[in-house]
Formats: C-alpha cells, sequence, structure tokens
C-alpha cells in the first residue's frame, strides 16, 4: 500500500484520504471486531480504541514516522524479526510535551468531533456548532505551527521554539522590549528561521492555546465596573470620576481588573486524561486509618456532603479556596504600590498536588496602588457571578478521563488568608473590640491603656467545664472563666444581622449599608458567610 501520506501534514486531503485506508485495512484484520490498538504516540500501540477514537487521535497527533510495516494492525512481517524489534522500538517513542498540550488545549473539539457516548448532551446545536468552527480555526492553526520546523533540519518546531523561548521570559522576568530585541537578533542570524517579527505576534501564536484574561475598566477610587450593562459610560456613577487616564492622549482605562474566566480553567482541568483521574481522588481514595491528610478527612468537608448531598454525589465537582493578599509587585523601588491577586485553588486533587503552585488558578488580579479594602466586593463581582452559575446552573464538560461528558457544579468551600485579609474579604472589622468574625458581639474586649490595643481573654471559654485554667484567677486576669463558647452563627443569621443593620459599623466600616446592598454587596457577604458556616470555617 502506498504509504507516503504518512508524512504529509495531518490536515492535508492526502494525509486524512491515507488515514481511512489504513484504518479500513486495520479494522478488516482486526482480532477484535471492533477496536485495535493506536498507535499514536501518547497510546503508543498499548490501548485498545474504536475507529473513531484512533481517527480522532491520529487527526491530532502524528501518525508514527516508523511504522511503516502494519505487523500489528495485520500486514504481513516482510523484515526479519531483530529488523521488527528496532522498528517497534522505534515506534515507541516518549509522548511529546508539546503535542500533550495541543492535546489537552483542544481535547473537548475533537471528542466533539468524534462520536464518542456522552452521559448528557451538549447545549445547544447552534451553540455547539458555533464553538465547534471556532476551535476548529485555532485547532488548524496550531497543528501549522505544530509541524512546521523552525527551520529545515532543525528539530525544534516553530510553536514548540517560540513557548520554550517565551517560558524563559517568564523564569527571567525579562521585558517584552528585550524579547522583541532577541528574536530581531535571531532573525538577523539565522535567516531562513520562520521567527515572528515581534514578540507581540509571538504572544498572538500561544494565546491560541486559550486560556485568555478580560479587561474591566474601574473607576480610580475602587466605585464601580465598567462592565455589563454599564461598560459604555465614561464616569463612575457614585463619585463621577472618569474612567479615562488624563494623563494618556488616546483614551485608556486610569484602573483595570484583568479578570480569568474561570469556566474554561475548570473544564481544562477535565481535558487532561491524568488530571481528569486526580479530580476524583478524595473520592476514590480511601483513608484507613483515619489521620487527617487532605480536607477530605475533616468535619467541615463531611458536613458539607452531608448538607448538598446532590452536590456531592459526582466527585468532579469541584471544591475551591480562595486565597488573596496584597505584594508589592516593584520590590524596594516602590513601598507605597500594593496589588492583590486572587487564587483559586481545586481541593479535589490529592493533597501532593493541590498546594502545588502549578495548580493554583489565578482568578483576577486587582490593581494598585492603594488596597481595595472593603471595596474588594466591587471586583469580586465577575467571580461572584460565575460561582453562583456553576453552582446553580453547572457548566456542560468533558471528562477524558472516563471519555464522556458531565455537568460540572463548583462551589467555593472557604478563603485561606491572613487577619487583616479575612477583615477586607469578609468586610468585619478586624481592629476593633469586635474583632473576631467567630465570636461575632458575643465578646468582651479588654483595652490596654498604655498599648493602646484590644486584648481578649475569653478564650478560656472553649475548654471543657472542670478544665483548671477556668479557675485559675492568678494567671490570667484576675477571675474565673464561667461561660460557655460563642454560638456558631449560621448564614441566614449574618444575613439577618446585615438587613437588620445590626453592626453595621463594624462590618462595612461606616459607610451606608442600604447603598452596599444596593450595590451587590449583599449577594457577596451572603455568599461568604453562607458557605463558611456551612462547612464550619471561622475564615469566611
Amino acid at each position: 500500500m502506498d504509504k507516503s501520506w504518512i508524512g504529509k501534514p495531518q490536515t492535508s486531503n492526502e494525509y486524512l484520504l491515507g488515514l481511512d485506508k489504513f484504518l479500513d485495512f486495520a479494522f478488516k484484520n482486526a482480532a477484535v471486531d471492533d477496536t485495535i490498538r493506536c498507535p499514536c504516540p501518547m497510546c503508543c500501540f498499548g490501548k485498545w480504541k474504536t475507529r473513531d477514537e484512533v481517527q480522532d487521535h491520529l487527526v491530532c497527533k502524528p501518525f508514527p514516522q516508523n511504522y511503516v510495516i502494519w505487523n500489528i494492525h495485520g500486514e504481513k512481517k516482510l523484515l526479519e524479526s531483530s529488523g521488527d524489534r528496532v522498528v517497534m522500538q522505534e515506534t515507541f517513542r516518549p509522548e511529546n510535551p508539546i503535542e500533550t498540550m495541543i492535546s489537552d488545549a483542544f481535547g473537548q473539539y475533537r471528542q466533539q468531533s468524534a462520536d464518542v457516548g456522552t452521559s448528557q448532551p451538549f447545549g445547544s446545536t447552534e451553540t455547539s456548532n458555533e464553538g465547534h468552527r471556532e476551535d476548529t480555526g485555532d485547532f488548524r492553526d496550531f497543528l501549522k505551527d505544530a509541524s512546521e520546523t523552525l527551520y529545515e533540519g532543525s528539530k525544534y518546531t516553530k510553536l514548540e521554539f517560540l513557548i520554550k523561548l517565551y517560558h524563559i521570559k517568564v523564569y527571567c522576568r525579562l521585558s517584552d522590549k528585550a524579547m522583541t530585541m532577541i528574536l530581531d537578533l535571531l532573525r538577523d542570524a539565522f535567516e531562513d528561521a520562520k521567527l515572528p517579527p515581534s514578540f507581540y505576534e509571538a504572544k498572538k501564536t500561544i494565546s491560541k492555546l486559550g486560556l485568555d484574561y478580560t479587561n474591566i475598566p474601574a473607576c480610580p477610587n475602587n466605585c464601580m465596573l465598567f462592565w455589563e450593562g454599564d461598560s459604555e459610560l465614561e464616569a463612575c456613577k457614585h463619585c463621577g470620576t472618569s474612567k479615562w487616564n488624563p494623563n494618556k492622549k488616546n483614551k485608556q482605562a486610569a484602573k483595570v481588573l484583568r479578570y480569568f474566566p474561570l469556566k474554561p480553567r475548570l473544564k481544562r482541568l477535565f481535558m487532561c486524561r491524568k488530571t481528569a483521574e486526580h479530580m476524583r481522588w478524595h473520592a476514590l481514595d480511601s483513608n484507613s486509618d483515619g489521620l487527617m491528610r487532605h480536607p477530605r478527612d475533616g468535619e467541615a468537608w463531611k458536613t458539607f456532603d452531608r448538607t448538598h448531598s446532590g452536590f456531592a454525589s459526582d466527585p468532579r465537582n469541584v471544591r475551591l479556596g480562595l486565597a488573596s493578599d496584597g505584594f508589592n509587585p516593584f520590590g524596594t523601588m516602590s513601598t507605597t504600590y500594593s496589588i492583590w491577586p486572587v487564587f483559586l485553588i481545586p481541593y479535589n486533587l490529592p493533597p501532593w498536588m493541590c498546594m502545588k503552585h502549578t495548580s493554583f488558578i489565578l482568578s483576577m488580579i486587582i490593581p494598585g496602588k492603594q488596597m481595595p479594602g472593603n471595596n474588594i466586593d466591587v471586583y469580586l463581582q465577575p467571580l461572584v457571578k460565575e460561582l453562583c452559575e456553576l453552582w446553580n446552573d453547572g457548566v456542560e464538560t468533558f471528562d477524558s478521563s472516563l471519555n464522556e461528558t458531565f455537568r460540572m457544579h463548583a462551589a467555593l468551600m472557604w478563603t485561606i488568608s491572613d487577619f487583616p485579609g479575612l477583615g477586607i474579604l469578609s468586610g468585619w472589622n478586624t481592629h476593633t473590640g469586635f474583632a473576631c468574625p467567630t465570636c461575632n458581639f458575643d465578646t468582651e474586649p479588654c483595652r490596654l491603656v498604655h498599648s493602646k490595643k484590644c486584648c481578649f481573654m475569653g478564650h478560656r471559654r472553649f475548654l471543657r467545664r472542670n478544665h483548671r485554667f477556668r479557675f485559675n484567677r492568678v494567671r490570667f486576669n484576675g477571675s474565673t472563666e464561667e461561660r460557655n463558647p460563642p454560638i456558631k452563627l449560621s448564614g441566614s443569621d449574618i444575613l439577618r444581622q446585615i438587613a437588620e443593620g445590626k453592626g453595621a459599623k463594624w462590618m462595612v466600616k461606616g459607610k451606608d449599608l442600604d447603598e452596599q446592598l444596593n450595590n451587590g454587596t449583599r449577594e457577596v457577604y451572603f455568599l461568604n458567610f453562607l458557605i463558611g458556616n456551612l462547612t464550619c470555617c471561622v475564615i469566611i
């Protein structure tokens, strides 16, 4: 049979026609009626796949160049046994990380194009077709860049070289201007190399991987976001400040929130087969000794499962933690600038993965130069909206490990922050006599006269009733402790406090409560407090 098509580009008609002939031949001589060994670089002849799956794999990954004698798929052996071993050893080459990355990035497109089993259908036909056409264009462009060598005889493809160059830029903190100068030098030294004219063009090539971010203009005084219905406004509707930078000739927003949409990032976790399997670890792995090594071993996780049995019925539903803190991006060059990144951590993953920096999901970058304070709720609006949609409606997601689609839901279980960060995220003032959000108003602070700070001596109330520390006067504040631990407030109790205005000066720091509730703060408070108490968390 003619096998010249093996070296052709995967998007060419010759390759597709040759692939069909190979599949016809392989399944005609198959030992098992409906499956054959998949020869793609990822399966490496080790997995039995159906015709649609094999065709799907070989459209996305190149056919093995050295596999010209199809002895595994029914062709008569023409080489001696030693020669056969050489051919097979060359065929079983290690997995190419660039091919794996493309496979993960466009896994949903590949599976939608194939006739695979589904547990639930995708959305409407119109939406699926539009997404299919979108992905097809990026997918074909990526195949072209991934198969095109940098120059004749180079071991790098154009895409692989740009990605490695971009990795060096990020790791060494090089500027875009420096990278453009490096590209100019390389293009001048290697005239035949297919390099982009600038680093901007290189980033456009890499951006086809997806997972980009959205620029949302914000009021310079942190009053509002210019998004959704307010995107066309020229000035803040609360303070009247223009959203444009007065020092720029062209219209450029004075402050910009960079938001990274959550849904595509969660869906990407299930596009890679290995990661998709790890996302079910918390339900599949057993805990025989009862020790706590992961949040799933704690009472908060178990309480959440009992309360929301529907959510817990599918272990693929994502449980998230949120962490945020301010830092100075300029080091010692500026001591007053502070930006606030917001990270999400998927706690479905096993403990040796979930807290690695490679598993963190960057949700947004809140701009400086001043910290957002209580106005962080303004910047959290896009995330809160997406979390509510993921909790109520979910999103159709393809699970590459089980080869099916399912409706993925997500829940924000808790937040992780220091005590000042807790005050900013929850809205509770952590600098007064009512600093503890757990004790709420059931506390007795002691103001130290000389240091002018609040001291809390009620921690003995958490001990058992007959503990000796409860009756020790000398080592504490000169009195015994007879009180019971404070009652844990539910989300409904805290929402009622906000609605009634109790403690408003502590919770919203002197700002008008009704105004904040009308601006959507009520939804943010309700989400944070409710989820925090359902999981028995102090940090909300």
